[in-house]
């Protein structure tokens, strides 16, 4: 029996929409004539969804009964009895009540495309197993339905029901997906923007890759080598050269011209693992094209045009991009060039660009010869072994061994050769071969002593021997020499590859880096100097190590790190093949000194506007806020100082109340004026300690009416650590704010939740909202957005609460409240000691 066929309708959360695109599906089956039947849907009592099971055949469900209560699964007995042409089961990450068939939904699925029946199901991306971590970390929960990836990699087509964030908020808001008792949690928590904006990014990527994935399995059945250019893929081939700056900026420039376009820079190194190309121009080439959002690749191969051509379709790409060579006119004579060659076998359905550049024409260079450093006493000993040992050897054959024959003398004198190749490199092996050479002739060739050969095989010998010999002493050298070249590539590779993490982590200190220069070279003193203008002296930016040099004259060492910076190193004079390592710390010296200073150029810039603004803010206070119920009390004290009029026991306490409320306003601006000082002074120390949010919330809504705030705090939130007092100061202007703006008679809600390791207060009123352009600025100091009502306050409240939240490692940001008007989410951190174990538990207060 052949297996049934999976369709998956796949969704970023839920409420997009799965469910009734499947049983819409269902209707166009079921009026083409398609048996097609519903084995298990949950409408979440949806007026919508419920309407679309009108006229669909139900396979009976299946009572359990699980810790006295009952429960209705899928009958996946019925449904094979039944066994329709297509069968619709919703939730496939769903777990099934413990008694059942299955312990999974998926696996009830797996029974009925085993028996040849066709399957239409639902899953949100968030199910998916293998994104388990990645969704926690988004919106806090663990799910613990899940799917295997694989089941629904192996569906026979996946189809994304997408929705954007704002639309699905809008559904909800409207009461079509929850009931409306449940909408503002949900929206406050797992339905927020951000978390249905990353949710769809993983559900599209996810569907990418699929399709991709599928387009690559299709091209390999049906073995497609053409180039299917479904989207922009160019591929920028790299010769290590200074040309690879301008190719890989072409190609950004050509991809952007596409929709999707995609950048992969591919380096071909020999299959010798060696390279000629300089290895920081290479990781230079590769920051930059990961910073315009393509990818590196390095192949191997030794044919390039080929092995660049083999990359190139196999990545599906549909442009390579070259650069003009760089060989001079004479050396086209050797071959007509990668360029050439890649655009006459590359085939109509792949383009080639030939890029002009500055370098083009004027000549490769010959190969800087890389030879390895022996040293001396390997250099003295190669040496001895290639001219003593050949005569300790005719001494030891002649006097105590003289019957071993000539074929074994020759081979014992190939082994001198190697040993001299091997410890002192080519030349005392080649001095090696030729006294050997002549020492066989003279004492072990006929007739003896003399330079006359009698046999004429002996003379073939003996040239056999030296070619050999030769040969050997060639080749064991170029080993040597190319083991300790590549030892030292691995060492430089390490190195640079250690210097580029540091950038990645942001490890801009400069005497870090400088003292990783003294650790690498062994050096015992590295500083970096710079100066103004070429006649003016130098002066230490940074140095460590003891008496660092004063001027590059002084120093062992001497690098350029820029126009006007060197780097100086004492201690030693290092060989030249470790310069190359030293010029890419010399030039992230002067980045992170550049950094550094353009770091501080901007936060002091950042401090003086800031000063300037607020100086400019705080004259307007002093001259109209505080002016305004300085003027109300005189006019009352003037008043009842007064002898022309005599004022009733009513008045004079009406004048008395006019009084005390300036006083108390002069006394709460005042104290946000203070409070903003000592944030933007630094002077705010908190103290944190473990707090119940019980003892906080209520003492914070003292300077509110009665009536005016209804709280929703849950009995058993977890611990906070902050500071009792800021936090308190935090929620007091906030609720107070709120309060200001809410319309009379509708209460402000305060409502806490625990999400992961944070603890949020949500404050909620029905004001008149604030657009998404000023959601930011209504907390700096003094603003005030619109027309604040009674025209109370300089603007200090809101960013106040901001600069204590962040105090104590909180953070306050505002949102739109379902429905109109404004709500302020301050998030403050738990203490690790307790966790929310029955979040359902809720006490309700109203003050």
């Amino acid at each position: 029996m052949a297996r049934g066929k999976l369709r998956i309708y796949l969704g970023a959360a839920p409420g997009v929409g799965k469910t009734y695109a499947m049983l819409s599906e269902a209707h166009r089956r079921v009026e083409r004539g398609t048996d097609c039947v519903v084995a298990f849907v949950e409408h979440h009592d949806r007026p919508r969804t419920e309407v679309m099971l009108h006229g669909l055949e139900q396979t009976p469900r299946k009572e359990l009964r699980y810790r006295d209560s009952t429960f209705t699964e899928m009958d996946v007995d019925a449904v094979l009895a039944r066994h329709p042409e297509v069968a619709l089961v919703d939730e496939l990450a769903h777990i099934n009540i413990p008694g059942s068939r299955n312990a999974k939904r998926w696996q009830d699925v797996e029974e009925l495309l085993a028996a040849g029946i066709n399957v239409v199901s639902t899953v949100n991306i968030q199910h998916l197993e293998s994104l388990g971590d990645v969704v926690e970390s988004i919106t806090g929960i663990r799910q613990r339905e899940t799917v295997p990836d694989e089941v629904v990699r192996r569906a026979d087509q996946i189809e994304l029901v997408d929705m954007s964030p704002q639309a699905l908020r809008r559904r909800m808001a409207h009461g079509n997906i929850y009931k409306p008792d449940k909408v503002d949690a949900a929206l406050s928590n797992y339905f927020r923007p951000g978390n249905l904006t990353a949710l769809r990014e993983l559900a599209l990527l996810w569907v990418a890759d699929r399709v991709d994935a599928y387009l690559q399995e299709y091209r390999s059945e049906h073995r497609v080598s053409t180039i299917w250019g479904s989207r922009e893929r160019i591929v920028v081939g790299l010769t290590g050269g200074p040309e690879g700056r301008t190719l890989i900026r072409r190609a950004a420039r050509l991809a952007e011209k596409g929709a999707g376009g995609e950048v992969l820079a591919v380096y071909i190194s020999s299959s010798d693992g060696l390279t000629s190309a300089s290895p920081k121009e290479l990781a230079v080439q590769r920051t930059l094209v990961e910073d315009l959002g393509g990818t590196f690749h390095q192949v191997v191969g030794d044919d390039v045009p080929a092995a660049l051509l083999d990359f190139a379709r196999g990545v599906n790409a549909t442009q390579i991009v070259l650069g003009v060579s760089r060989r001079k006119g004479w050396q086209y004579v050797l071959g007509p060039g990668v360029g050439a060659t890649v655009a006459r076998d590359s085939g109509p359905d792949l383009d080639v660009h030939l890029i002009t550049h500055d370098e083009a024409g004027k000549g490769r260079g010959l190969p800087v010869a890389r030879g390895a450093r022996l040293g001396r006493s390997r250099i003295v000993w190669g040496w001895l072994v290639g001219l003593g040992g050949p005569a300790l050897l005719t001494w030891l054959l002649s006097s105590v061994f003289p019957e071993v024959g000539i074929a074994n003398d020759m081979l014992l004198f190939l082994t001198m050769t190697v040993a001299a190749a091997l410890l002192g490199g080519l030349f005392p092996a080649l001095a090696s071969a030729v006294a050997g050479s002549l020492l066989i002739n003279w004492y072990f060739t006929p007739p003896v002593h003399t330079w006359t050969i009698a046999d004429p095989k002996n003379i073939v010998a003996i040239a056999v021997f030296f070619g050999v010999a030769v040969s050997v002493a060639s080749v064991v050298d170029l080993a040597a020499r190319r083991t300790h070249q590549a030892a030292r590539l691995r060492a430089e590779s390490e190195i640079l590859s250690l210097l580029a993490g540091n950038v990645l982590r942001g490890e801009t200190s400069l005497e870090a880096l400088l003292e990783r220069v003294r650790e690498t070279f062994g050096m015992e003193s590295v500083a970096l100097l710079e100066r103004e203008s070429d006649v003016a002296p130098w002066a230490c930016a940074g140095s460590v190590g003891p008496g660092p040099c004063a001027t590059p004259d002084e120093a062992d060492v001497d690098v350029p790190a820029g126009d006007r910076m060197s780097l100086v190193l004492s201690g030693r004079v290092l060989p030249a093949e470790d310069r190359r390592v030293l010029g890419a710390f010399a030039a992230q010296a002067a980045v992170v000194l550049d950094r550094q200073r353009l770091q501080q150029e901007a936060h002091q810039a950042k401090e003086l506007a800031e000063g300037n603004r607020i100086r400019t803010a705080l004259l307007a206070a002093v001259s109209h806020d505080l002016r305004t119920p300085l003027a109300g009390v005189k006019a009352a004290v003037t008043s009842l100082r007064s002898d022309d009029v005599e004022w009733s026991e009513e008045d004079q306490a009406e004048l008395l109340a006019a009084i005390e409320e300036g006083a108390d306003r002069l006394d709460h601006l005042v104290g946000n004026l203070l409070d903003m000082s000592r944030l933007q002074t630094g002077t705010v120390t908190p103290i944190i300690r473990e707090t119940d949010l019980d003892e906080v919330i209520p003492m914070a809504l003292g300077g509110v009416p009665d009536g005016s705030v209804h709280l929703d705090i849950p009995e058993t939130l977890p611990m906070v650590d902050v500071d009792k007092g800021l936090l308190e100061r935090s929620v007091a202007n906030v609720v107070e704010n709120a309060v200001k703006y809410s319309p009379p008679g509708t209460p402000v809600l305060v409502a806490a939740s625990a999400i992961a390791d944070r603890v949020e207060v949500r404050v909620v009123d029905r004001g008149p909202g604030v657009p998404d352009s000023a959601k930011d600025r209504i907390f700096e100091p003094f603003q005030r957005y619109g027309d604040s009502p009674r025209g109370a306050g300089v603007g200090l409240g809101l960013a106040v609460a901001r600069g204590f939240a962040e105090a104590v490692g909180g953070t306050l940001h505002a949102e739109d409240t379902p429905g109109g008007g404004l709500t302020m989410v301050l998030s403050v951190p738990t203490a690790p000691e307790r966790r929310p174990e029955h979040p359902e538990r809720t006490a309700v207060i109203t003050s």
